[in-house]
């Protein structure tokens, strides 16, 4: 790969991981909540819909995690 594309590589893994860094901070805002919802209401719908997006946002964080690890070993960058 030219320097060229593995400049352009580094640009979107700088750019993941400022969307990761969103992403993680509406992680924690959600996950406070929801910690801070009383117990009965984290058993409702609500709260387990709530309990089901943090979940989802989890799993959305470790995708990008491995994507930037694929782009990073791929363009030879360990950023």
């Amino acid at each position: 790969m030219n320097k060229a594309r593995r400049q352009k590589l580094g640009e979107i893994i700088q750019e993941l991981d400022m969307l990761k860094c969103k992403l993680e901070e509406v992680r924690d805002e959600e996950q406070e909540a929801y910690e801070n919802m009383p117990e009965s209401i984290q058993m409702s719908d609500r709260g387990c819909e709530m309990d089901a997006g943090l979940d989802s946002m989890n799993e959305a964080l470790d995708g990008m995690e491995s994507i930037m690890d694929d782009l990073s070993e791929l363009s030879g960058c360990y950023c």
